[in-house]
């Protein structure tokens, strides 16, 4: 996946340039041009007046002591070097420092993706650094950098709920690039969620990509989709005809990916579902049904699962959730309502939990 190093840093140069000129531009209409020019050239001047370590805190900077590490870093020379990630406190922008032993910093860094989450907005959403790793991703025998951070919206769909961030910064000499390519890939098929599993997707060129492009079920299992056929089963969803609901799982290191396809006679892929959202891995499967739940005489897709997922204090979690997608003229729509009204438990079986929806939409039992 790695490209000529030359390229890259010319990536590394131009691109924070083109999108520092988008962030003016926007942001320009609502506080002012002189305003927001005078904002990010104070940022600008804060980060390039920090040359020690004693001065990243005096530039409005707060280093993230718990993310603090010392490594050797080839280019660099045979010395410990020290990794301080520090985050602006008035924009919330994520910044790298390497220092060596008498607190010099030999190098710094704020073109990250974590500052490019709000595109044409100098404050950000970097709430704090999940992981840092140390690794060669790939194999030039320089150690590189996996950052892997936490960001908090504070509008929007998704307000206050945390998501990851993945970067790899490659290691030239005495000097760090990214690929924004990479970058790019590793968070918009969320193989983000550890450094181990970047490092399968950098370095192996393992990638969940496909479960969103496939169009046949054929390609899904050429390319590693491991099909769940016990929870397999083949129903007449009315508006689209017969299809056959396809559970399945992808593995990049420890992690399960977990999907649902709707597969019409001819094998191709007629709709597909993503039920675990933002968890990290499918746990147990508790089963997959193809009924009417709301009422409108449609069938309708409902999966319910466990997950394991990561709580705000970095611990691994198990979930139980489900999945409700209401089938509609068009495809299917996503339950929205019943996830709000219903908190579900351990116990939950796929009986009550279709009984317990259409009783939301005003269906009697009896009936």
């Amino acid at each position: 996946m790695r490209t000529d190093k030359t390229r890259k840093i010319l990536w590394q140069i131009c691109l924070p340039a083109v999108l520092l000129s988008l962030l003016i531009t926007a942001e320009a209409y609502a506080a002012g041009t002189e305003d927001i020019k005078s904002c990010f050239a104070a940022y600008r001047r804060q980060f390039e007046t920090i040359h020690y370590v004693e001065d990243i805190e005096r530039n409005g900077y707060r280093i993230l002591e718990d993310q603090v590490f010392t490594s050797v870093l080839e280019s660099f020379g045979e010395q410990e070097l020290t990794l301080l990630p520090a985050l602006e406190t008035t924009w919330h922008r994520l910044a790298l420092f390497l220092a060596d032993e008498t607190g010099k910093i030999v190098y710094k860094c704020n073109q990250l993706e974590t500052n490019n989450r709000i595109l044409g907005s100098l404050s950000q959403p970097v709430d704090s650094i999940a992981a840092v790793s140390f690794y060669d991703v790939d194999k030039d025998g320089l150690t590189d950098i996996i950052l892997i951070t936490r960001c908090v919206n504070e509008t929007g769909a998704y307000a206050g709920i945390p998501y990851k961030i993945g970067d790899v910064l490659f290691q030239g000499e005495q000097t760090f690039y990214r690929d924004w390519h990479i970058s790019d890939q590793i968070n918009r098929f969320s193989m983000n969620k550890s450094a181990a599993m970047i490092i399968s997707c950098v370095r192996d060129g393992r990638s969940a990509e496909f479960l969103y492009t496939a169009t046949t079920l054929e390609e899904l299992v050429r390319n590693g989709f491991f099909v769940l056929e016990d929870q397999c089963y083949t129903r007449d969803f009315e508006k689209l005809g017969r299809l056959t609901a396809v559970p399945g799982i992808y593995r990049i290191s420890v992690y399960d990916f977990f999907m649902v396809y709707l597969v019409n006679p001819q094998g191709e892929i007629v709709w597909s579902f993503q039920p675990m959202k933002d968890c990290d891995s499918l746990y147990a499967l508790k089963g997959v049904t193809g009924r009417d739940v709301d009422g409108d005489g449609l069938k309708d897709l409902v999966v319910l699962a466990s997950y394991t997922l990561e709580n705000p204090k970095g611990e691994q979690i198990i979930e139980n959730r489900c999945g409700i997608y209401y089938q509609r003229t068009g495809g299917f729509e996503e339950d929205t309502e019943f996830e709000t009204y219903y908190q579900y438990r351990e116990e939950d079986t796929m009986e009550d939990l279709v009984w317990k929806i259409r009783g939301y939409w005003g269906w009697q039992k009896e009936e």
